[in-house]
């Protein structure tokens, strides 16, 4: 269940990927102990990798002289968030600063978080996963530099788009918007839940000193005027 109504008119939808330890393909173990005593105690030790799942990455994931996730502050994990489906483009193109114009250009506003889909979806990560069947839409140095100049705080995104299509391009893509502390939200979920393509976001990192980026719990409410238009 991924929809859930939260009363006066607002609607959220959970925009995370769940986790299974047994089947997930990046590192996530879990073990469980009791502490001992009369009263059971139970507490559970947590390996995982910090791109796990729904996550948020942070600019010291690329440079070690950039911010990481507990020297940014928590109003970088929530805001106005725009969902942007593009649905004029071929499959296998690059998004230039055009497509973004025509696709969001009068919508985006300093401080937003962009949300960048397409109708050519694939799950990332996996073994379709650049193969010719894999049509999804590539980000590149310019989707970049027209969302740098849009001064957005967050770039997510749906499955219709490819964020790990060359080592060229992601480099470049993660370089320019990491460079001035915006962070990125990859392998978003049920997007397609969502009725409004503007809406209010969270997605909290735990505040860990050192850490890269963090597997999150993201959400969209609906509904709260403030952040509907």
């Amino acid at each position: 269940m991924s929809v859930f109504q939260l009363g006066n008119g607002l609607r959220v939808i959970d925009l995370t990927k769940e986790l299974d330890p047994a089947t997930e393909s990046r590192r996530c173990h879990l073990f469980r102990f009791n502490t001992g005593g009369p009263i059971p105690d139970f507490h559970t030790i947590m390996d995982l990798t910090s791109h796990l799942g729904t996550h948020v990455e942070c600019p010291y994931h690329h440079n070690d002289n950039w911010t990481d996730v507990q020297g940014l502050p928590i109003t970088a994990f929530m805001g106005r968030a725009i969902y942007v489906d593009i649905t004029h483009m071929a499959p296998n193109e690059k998004i230039k600063a055009e497509d973004l114009e025509k696709a969001c250009g009068d919508r985006i506003k300093e401080g937003d978080i962009v949300i960048l889909d397409s109708q050519y979806k694939v799950p990332p990560f996996t073994p379709i996963s650049n193969t010719p069947g894999d049509k999804r839409l590539f980000i590149c140095k310019e989707t970049a530099e027209w969302l740098k100049e849009k001064k957005v705080k967050s770039v997510g995104f749906g499955d219709g788009v490819s964020i790990e299509s060359n080592n060229t391009d992601v480099s470049a893509f993660h370089d320019v918007l990491m460079e001035v502390n915006v962070v990125f939200l990859e392998v978003l979920k049920n997007l397609e839940e969502l009725k409004t393509d503007t809406f209010f976001m969270s997605y909290t990192p735990l505040p860990i000193k050192g850490l890269d980026s963090c597997p999150i719990r993201a959400y969209a409410i609906e509904g709260i005027t403030e952040f509907s238009n």
